[in-house]
């Protein structure tokens, strides 16, 4: 049996949580009428947990010197831009701005 290369498993890792992401989308649209009061809550929720959730392995690898493939500095970083962007998005509707 061949163990697959840690970087090989950091994309199987990424990929998995992309179609986690994608199949949540699918679920929350085909919801939408059910979910609406709830789907501003859980993107708050979602926000921070996901945030945290992608800081602590960060660090935790970065105390366990592990080696990143060249991605996933990209990832991290774009991730990051992103989460910013829905938080001033949501800021901005809770200020009546959006």
């Amino acid at each position: 049996m061949t163990v697959a290369r840690p970087e090989r498993l950091r994309l199987a890792e990424l990929m998995s949580g992309l179609g986690a992401v994608v199949l949540g989308v699918g679920l929350g649209v085909l919801a939408a009428d059910r979910l609406g009061r709830v789907g501003f809550p859980l993107l708050l929720v979602g926000l921070v947990v996901h945030a945290w959730g992608m800081y602590d392995k960060h660090r935790l690898e970065r105390r366990a010197d592990a080696v990143d493939a060249w991605w996933e500095p990209v990832a991290y970083w774009t991730c990051w831009v992103l989460l910013g962007t829905i938080a001033l998005g949501v800021i901005g509707r809770l200020l009546g701005l959006a």
